[in-house]
């Protein structure tokens, strides 16, 4: 299994306006009952989606002149609330690929990066620049460049941060646990024939 290595994410955006916006609202509770993350996507902010339907306006992520986005625009304490894992994995299978914000719920931060979904900062001034600039052009295309460390939209260059460790899990692919494990999975099974839990045997 090749390791992917994250230098740079293009696409299109998504303005996703507001601060503390929690793990409840991304993916509502009731939608946490399956053994497996399959189709949470269907049911991202479901609840925001339907309140703002039954009053004549369009969620962001319903709105279809963002079909297809793949860099996430939002505010501060993004993800805040409960821990779930689920949050990350609805808007990763949504198609969003790296989400740009003001900042982030240490726990959602880290269920991202887990994901390979990079979550970088910028300050509240390039964050509304960002958003005015896909709102009046839903085309435009980001780019998240974490080897510059800025996103770019056409002409606007916004400087981003991101934590040294998890930069550096992007850049070298080792953000990806599971795809570590497979890739030296040899060395797996040597150890486990090691263990007596495993093999059997005792000695």
């Amino acid at each position: 299994m090749a390791i992917e290595k994250i230098r740079r994410v293009e696409g299109r955006g998504l303005p996703l306006p507001g601060e503390n916006i929690d793990t409840d609202r991304i993916i509502p509770a009731r939608f946490l009952r399956s053994i497996t993350f399959e189709g949470l996507e269907r049911h991202l902010f479901e609840d925001d989606r339907q309140q703002l339907a039954a009053s004549g306006a369009t969620h962001p992520v319903a709105d279809t002149q963002y079909a297809g986005a793949t860099i996430l625009l939002v505010n501060a304490n993004f993800g805040c609330g409960s821990s779930r894992e689920h949050a990350p994995q609805a808007i990763r299978r949504y198609g969003i690929r790296a989400v740009v914000g003001e900042s982030f719920s240490e726990i959602f931060f880290g269920n991202s990066v887990a994901l390979g979904m990079p979550c970088v900062t910028a300050d509240r001034s390039s964050l509304a620049t960002l958003m005015q600039l896909v709102k009046t052009d839903p085309s435009v295309s980001l780019v998240v460049d974490l080897d510059a460390m800025r996103v770019s939209a056409g002409d606007t260059h916004c400087a981003i941060a991101l934590p040294s460790t998890s930069r550096e899990s992007f850049l070298d692919g080792t953000w990806d646990a599971t795809g570590l494990l497979l890739d030296r999975f040899e060395e797996v099974e040597a150890v486990a024939k090691r263990l007596p839990y495993v093999s059997g045997v005792w000695r």
